[in-house]
């Protein structure tokens, strides 16, 4: 039983009421913060009808730096523990991501409960569930497995974590099932929508929020936290911006790389060096640094912070 501590004392949040939120939450983990959100949506997924948000506790780690973000939503539910994030990016590590995070919210159940002695301990069955909405192609459902990083394929795998992928532009009957769910999906096109046409992101983001109340998607949502998704909103779709963009821009660095080391090799290690320093960046501007010592810090040129940083 998990006791209602503060986030402060555990990194998890609970059922304290007034908890206090961190600002860079995603706005999906922001619109299924609530208890009701979450029970559709778990309703959706497994065709259930239960209608006691009192069964639900929450149990979703708190929310770690800009661009290094613990899981969206995580709770328990009767016996099955359930941890949900959204991804607008294809990302292989999930699964090792997923182990990160249930080893932490099971260290948290079960801090209570003696794990030396000959009596089982009980435990929530874990099921793992990403909602992709992102821009590259991909089916409709996926399954990724731990044991598919393993640098050594063994015969007997001794351990192994499947997190199910769901493509949501393709999963009709979920988004039918899930009002909330589709609302968000639909929230995230307005606002890649207008990007598209060149729009400025916050100038986007104000539109797609105004559009949506109009046409009541996520509208009480959206009213009621129309500062705060803003504010969000803008450090996401930076993020996704940086990711992209680097993904685009590194491969060239990787494949000069790949000359001694391999092709497919160079073009992984040079994203991976891109992504970490489009990071050390965001986190130097964020604490107030200009970009002059942005480049003395770091080593790279005027031209290409201002670039990581305004796009």
């Amino acid at each position: 039983m998990v006791k209602n501590r503060s986030v402060k004392e555990t990194g998890i949040i609970t059922d304290v009421p007034n908890a206090a939120r961190n600002y860079k939450d995603r706005i999906f983990r922001m619109v299924f913060r609530e208890k009701k959100a979450l029970l559709a949506l778990y309703n959706a997924m497994n065709e259930t009808d239960y209608e006691n948000e009192d069964d639900l506790k929450v149990t979703t780690l708190e929310s770690a730096l800009y661009l290094e973000m613990k899981n969206d939503v995580s709770f328990v539910l009767y016996d099955e523990l359930l941890l949900y994030e959204h991804q607008s990016t294809k990302n292989p590590n999930l699964p090792l991501r997923n182990l990160f995070y249930v080893s932490d919210v099971y260290s948290e159940l079960t801090k209570d409960l003696f794990l030396y002695g000959s009596v089982p301990v009980q435990i929530p069955e874990p099921k793992f569930v990403v909602f992709y909405n992102g821009l590259e192609n991909m089916q409709e459902r996926e399954v990724l497995k731990l044991s598919s990083l393993y640098a050594k394929k063994a015969e007997h795998i001794s351990l192994e974590l499947e997190t199910l992928v769901l493509n949501v532009s393709y999963n009709k009957i979920l988004m039918e099932r899930c009002r909330q769910l589709s609302d968000y999906a639909q929230f995230v096109s307005e606002v890649r929508k207008r990007l598209s046409k060149k729009i400025p992101l916050s100038e986007a983001v104000n539109e797609a929020v105004e559009d949506c109340i109009q046409r009541g998607i996520l509208a009480e949502f959206l009213s009621k936290n129309r500062a705060e998704v803003i504010k969000v909103s803008i450090y996401e779709y930076d993020e996704e911006k940086v990711k992209r963009m680097f993904k685009e821009e590194c491969m060239k660095l990787g494949m000069e790389q790949g000359k001694q080391l391999g092709i497919e090799q160079g073009k992984q290690i040079g994203i991976e060096q891109g992504i970490e320093q489009a990071r050390v960046i965001f986190r130097l501007y964020i604490s107030g640094k200009s970009e002059e010592d942005i480049a003395r810090e770091t080593g790279e040129t005027i031209e290409m912070i201002h670039k990581v940083l305004k796009g």
